[in-house]
This record gives C-alpha cells, sequence and structure tokens, in this order.
C-alpha cells in the first residue's frame, strides 16, 4: 500500500466508549487513496469497517478483525450555491463544516443530529435524524446524489433516478455496500440565525405525546427530555422544546445572527467556570441517585423556562445539545469497559405509549433507568434497511459498568423484544444489541435478501464488515439469498 494513505495501529471506539478494539486505521484522502486501499484489502483479504467521525454509539465502526478505513480526514472539497441551496462535499466534511459555511448565505442544514461533528458521509450511511424529523423525514430525503465506489473498484454516481436501487439501500446500509466518495444535497434557506424556542412542562407521557401531537402543524421542530425515574401517573413526565424560524423582517440584525461567530457555544458557565471541565463534577453524580436527584430537578426548573414564553436562541445551542457541555460523556467513565450505551426504540403512533412505558418500569424494575431520556417524532420513508416509522423514537441511555455489563445488555434485549412485537425497529448507529433474529423481524427476508444481493454485487468478497454487521448479518444472512 506504499503511498496509498495515511496508516497506524491504534484503539477505535464507539462514541459511547463501552466497546472498541485495536486496529490497523487507514486514512485516505482521494478516490487513488482510497482506490490503492481497496485494493490491498482485496490482495490481502483485510476486512474493512467503514469510519467517519466515529459518531456511531455502539460499534458500527469498529472491528476485532481487520482494518479500519477513516474518512474524517477526506474533507477539503464543500462546494455551495446559494442560488439553489445546494451543496457537493467530500465524505469527511462534518456537519459543523456544512453549517458554518452556509449560514453566512442564509442557509442552514435541513438535517441535523444532536452533535455537529458527523461526517456527511457517515451521516448518509446511518441516514441520521434531527428534531424535525416528522416534518423533512432523515437526512436521506435531502440527499440528492452521492458518488459510490464499490469493492470491484466500479464508481457510480446514485440518485433517485440513476441506480435508485443502489440510492436507497447504501442510504441507512452502515457502509456495507461501498464507499461514499462525494455527497450532494439540499439545504434550507433560513432569514435569521436564530429560532423563536419555547418550553413546556409535562406531568405524564400521555400529556408529552398529546401536546407533542398537537404542534407537529405549527412547529419546525420538537423534541422532549424525559424523567426516566419517575414513577406511576408520572412516569414519562418531561420538558419539551418547541421552535420556529423567524420570519423574514423578524431579525432585526440578520447579518449578526447569521455569522458564524454569533453561533459559537459558550466556552464557560455565567462567564466563569470552564464548560470542558463539567464532566469532572458530573463524575461524581453519574450513579442512579445522584441522576435521579438531577433529573426531578431538571423537570422542576422547566415550570420556570416554560413561564418565561418565546425566547430567541441561535441554531447551533439549540440543536447541538450533545456539544454543549464538551466531552460530558467522560462523567460515564472512561477506560476499561466503561461508557454508556444508547437504545434508540421506533414504535408506530398507535403502539408507541403503550411500549415506551413498558419500557420505562421494566427498566426501573431491574435497576436500569435510563439517565436520559429523548423523545422524538417521526414519519415513515423509503430506505431499504429503514428505522424509520410513522410514529415515534425514544433514545434511553444507559451506563455501562464491567460488573453490570452482561446483564444490561440482555435486558436490553428484552426491551427489543417489546419494541419488535409491536412493529417497530432499532436505529443501527445507536444499536449494540440486535441479532440476525432482530432484523428478519424488522426488515422481512425480502428486503434482506434483496440488500444481500446488492452486497454481493458491490462487494463480492464480503470484505466490507464492521463488529456491528458481524453481530446483526452474519453468515445466516446467506441463507436468505
Amino acid at each position: 500500500m506504499k503511498h496509498a494513505a495515511q496508516r497506524s495501529f491504534e484503539w477505535c471506539e464507539g462514541w459511547g466508549m463501552a466497546f472498541g478494539n485495536y486496529a490497523r486505521v487507514l486514512r485516505p484522502r482521494s478516490i487513488d487513496e482510497l482506490r490503492a486501499c481497496l485494493q490491498w484489502a482485496q490482495s490481502e483479504q483485510v476486512p474493512l469497517a467503514l469510519r467517519g467521525g466515529g459518531c456511531s454509539y455502539g460499534d458500527a465502526n469498529t472491528t476485532a478483525r481487520g482494518a479500519v478505513l477513516d474518512l474524517a480526514r477526506w474533507n477539503e472539497r464543500l462546494e455551495f450555491d446559494p442560488a439553489t441551496g445546494i451543496a457537493d462535499v467530500d465524505p469527511g466534511v462534518t456537519v459543523r463544516q456544512l453549517w458554518q459555511a452556509i449560514l453566512p448565505h442564509g442557509h442552514w442544514p435541513r438535517v441535523v443530529s444532536g452533535t455537529m461533528y458527523p461526517t456527511m458521509a457517515g451521516a448518509a450511511a446511518m441516514n441520521i435524524h434531527g428534531k424535525n424529523a416528522w416534518k423533512v423525514g432523515p437526512l436521506g430525503d435531502s440527499i440528492l446524489e452521492f458518488d459510490l465506489l464499490s469493492m470491484r473498484g466500479e464508481l457510480v454516481t446514485c440518485s433517485r433516478d440513476a441506480h435508485p436501487e443502489l440510492f436507497h439501500a447504501a442510504i441507512g446500509g452502515a457502509g456495507l455496500l461501498g464507499v461514499m466518495t462525494r455527497v450532494r444535497l439540499k439545504t434550507k434557506p433560513v432569514s435569521s440565525g436564530e429560532l423563536w424556542v419555547r418550553a413546556k412542562r409535562t406531568r405524564s407521557l400521555a400529556e408529552t405525546m398529546q401536546w407533542m401531537e398537537s404542534r407537529l402543524s405549527a412547529a419546525d421542530y420538537l423534541v422532549a427530555w424525559l424523567d426516566c425515574f419517575a414513577q406511576g401517573e408520572a412516569s414519562g413526565r418531561g420538558v419539551i422544546h418547541e421552535a420556529r424560524h423567524l420570519q423574514a423582517g423578524e431579525d432585526a440584525a440578520p447579518a449578526r445572527t447569521l455569522s458564524v461567530a454569533h453561533q459559537e457555544l459558550p466556552a464557560r458557565i455565567a462567564g466563569l467556570f470552564p464548560k470542558s471541565e463539567v464532566w469532572r463534577i458530573l463524575r461524581w453524580i453519574n450513579h442512579a441517585p445522584g441522576m435521579r436527584a438531577l433529573n426531578a430537578t431538571k423537570h422542576l426548573l422547566g415550570e420556570v423556562e416554560e413561564r418565561q414564553g418565546w425566547y430567541r436562541q441561535s441554531h447551533a445551542a439549540f440543536a447541538f445539545l450533545l456539544d454543549y457541555v464538551p466531552n460530558w460523556k467522560w462523567a460515564y467513565g472512561r477506560h476499561n469497559r466503561h461508557g454508556l450505551v444508547q437504545h434508540q426504540l421506533f414504535v408506530p403512533h398507535a403502539q408507541a405509549l403503550e411500549v415506551f412505558l413498558a419500557v420505562l418500569e421494566r427498566d426501573r424494575r431491574a435497576g436500569h433507568a435510563s439517565f436520559l431520556g429523548v423523545l422524538k417524532r417521526h414519519r415513515a420513508d423509503a430506505f431499504r434497511l429503514t428505522h424509520g416509522v410513522d410514529g415515534w423514537s425514544l433514545a434511553l441511555d444507559y451506563k455501562v459498568e464491567p460488573q453490570s455489563r452482561n446483564a444490561l445488555l440482555a435486558h436490553l434485549d428484552g426491551n427489543t423484544r417489546l419494541v419488535l412485537e409491536a412493529g417497530g425497529r432499532l436505529y443501527l448507529a445507536k444499536d449494540a444489541v440486535i441479532g440476525m433474529h432482530d432484523a428478519r423481524r424488522m426488515w422481512g427476508d425480502a428486503t434482506l435478501a434483496d440488500f444481500g444481493a446488492l452486497k454481493r454485487s458491490q462487494d463480492p468478497q464480503g470484505l466490507l464488515q464492521s463488529d456491528q454487521h458481524r453481530r446483526v448479518f452474519g453468515p445466516a444472512w446467506e441463507a436468505l439469498a
């Protein structure tokens, strides 16, 4: 692989830190370097796991077998046309790079995740969604086309008209069908760098869902934080945040609010305490009693925020809550298989309330109450391995410790059963537990067989594989063909 790409042998872990392996890491920055990497992998029969910003929580971008193909440094080209709102980017361009390039021109990404650090190819491969998922769908609904390099060395442009089967399978396909080398997508025009935001405190999950449902036609963004420790009639109580874009003329100083500087998240709390050190404080309350008290306090303070009424907040401050406190995840522990897993459950509208209440109660009874719960509304989409449903998602964060790790994963497997029995799905970017039997229930044998046929055509030797791929699909996949 002489002159091909930067490479090293290093520890690679999922964003939640609970899963990882040492692997050789290849870092191509061009088509030629990427081709050399793929040719080397084929000649040596080395499996490759694709990795972008490393923001998938579990084992979707790690591998105990083979090498990691890291595209994060292939990020120089970012072309944007303000007249059309269309961006054309390298695979390693991040959500952060994208919004910083387009916001001064009066545009914002149609879909962003809770952190600004995923790469655009990685975000497409996982088909990320945002707080407006019911309104604009997942990221894939905003993608116009992408270039995909297969393990056979063929580079094709995929769109809804050209290679539509690959287009709908590679988006959300977890990097199993090839390497995206370019992504072209639509963005949204905005007249201000700020949003109107308000909070609503709720006393139960039913009230939370009813209130959010009543705001679907008026809101541009909706998200609810849930107190997963609350019991009885208060189970699922929370604080909803609704946001809408400012209309033309509402912002008296759009040039200022549309600037990148106006969006920068503050580095200090009240101008004094550095946020970079907050995780050290959170570490001391990162246990069930401490998080129970923190959740109760947050719910109580929600009433104060609700009384504030509508207020204005920058796009970045509203969208990227996971970046507001740097390295907050370190409060869960950084070594010896500590960390967190997130289990994001997608359930159709009619069954969602019953299933989510059952999951929250099951968690509490087992001593696995989630430290953080986030509720969103979604719509169905046309992608092959979709997690989307016309319904709701509940994302739940669980602390991982070596002594309770296996019991926790077994418990989450039980929660998965409840979701699948209700016709729901799981999200690969936040998965740590599902297996082949779960995949068959989520997508069906016909869909998996079609996806498997595409994989064999794009990757005849089956070299594109991660730890998650081997867990979720594995040898049993071949039997479906």
